[in-house]
């Protein structure tokens, strides 16, 4: 099982005898056990994979596990769930084993940690003098998102500038295995070696839709009423949902209002605009149009989409279907 993130198993020729991969990012834990077991049953069938979770997956069972002989073809792959459940004596039961692993054996091990509770110590190491390799699967801080993708980027031969990354977790969001998955499309379609900067980001990662449901929300923070009506309707007539608008609409106001609490409180407009998690042209647009309006306007904004929510739940609309309510919102907002 290869260490790199965009570990794709069936492309590695050869297997190493064990693996742990830890940590507490559960998401992509959970995916790259997916795809391991979709790798083994490729590779031996599901008669060449034993599953070992719960009371199952304790050191000793593991131990009895790897030692007992079977009769099965092909390449055998022991799956241990559980470990960060483990203690120190756990270890010690399977380090005899992993020393004498039969060759067409692999053990993979994973550990989904959480505050105190982590693999036990000697864990990796055991692995290590197996030959197998250890991944850990941490969560990066959002601020630590654009140099992280930058990272990933490079493993998969793609030049990622700091402001496209920047502009990638902006248009993607804070997922990490939405952004690698994002990257790995952009290899596929760019090929190996290309370099990608924000513009490039900006096209390539936000379906026409997405780019849409943004220009509507930017046109509401500009008070522009022709293009956000006409942006709404648009969008309406290619089947968006209104709630699905709403949380866009919404959450973009409440970034406005920020920005301008922030050059209420004396900040200056570059000290802003560098704090602002889009591409350099996108945040100076977007500082421009927030430096147009006021507090007490984006307040009353928000208080209109809130009751706009309300009335499309199923709230009090005085016999007014979805469109009719939300453009007579859209042009309250605007003026």
């Amino acid at each position: 099982m290869p260490a790199t993130p965009a570990s794709t198993l069936a492309a590695v020729p050869a297997f190493k005898p064990a693996y742990l991969i830890h940590g507490d990012d559960h998401g992509r834990i959970a995916e790259r056990r997916a795809r391991l077991r979709a790798v083994a049953e490729a590779e031996s069938g599901a008669q060449g994979i034993e599953l070992l979770e719960g009371d199952a997956a304790s050191g000793e069972a593991v131990a009895a596990a790897l030692s007992a002989m079977t009769f099965a073809i092909g390449r055998r792959f022991v799956i241990v769930d559980g470990v960060e459940r483990w203690k120190a004596a756990d270890v010690d039961h399977v380090m005899p084993a992993l020393q004498q692993l039969a060759p067409d054996t692999t053990v993979v091990f994973f550990g989904r940690e959480e505050g105190r509770t982590k693999i036990p110590d000697g864990l990796a190491e055991a692995v290590r003098k197996a030959g197998g390799d250890v991944s850990a699967e941490q969560t990066v801080k959002p601020w630590d998102l654009p140099k992280w993708a930058v990272a990933q980027a490079r493993q998969l031969d793609l030049d990622l500038t700091p402001g496209a990354a920047k502009a990638l977790v902006a248009h993607v969001g804070e997922r990490q295995q939405r952004l690698l998955r994002e990257l790995e499309k952009l290899v596929l379609e760019l090929g190996a070696g290309a370099r990608l900067d924000a513009e490039q980001v900006e096209q390539l990662t936000a379906g026409s839709a997405e780019r849409k449901v943004w220009t509507l929300a930017d046109a509401l923070v500009a008070r522009d009423t022709p293009a956000a009506v006409g942006v709404y309707l648009e969008l309406r007539e290619q089947g968006e949902r209104l709630t699905g608008l709403l949380y866009t609409i919404a959450r973009r106001l409440r970034d406005a209002l920020d920005v301008a609490t922030r050059l209420d409180a004396g900040e200056s407009a570059a000290q802003v605009r560098r704090g602002l998690r889009m591409p350099p042209k996108a945040a100076e647009r977007f500082l421009s149009d927030v430096q147009r309006t006021d507090t007490t306007s984006l307040r009353a904004a928000i208080a209109t989409i809130a009751d706009l929510e309300l009335a499309s739940r199923g709230g009090t609309r005085g016999g007014l279907s979805d469109d009719t309510l939300a453009v007579s919102a859209i042009v309250e907002l605007a003026a």
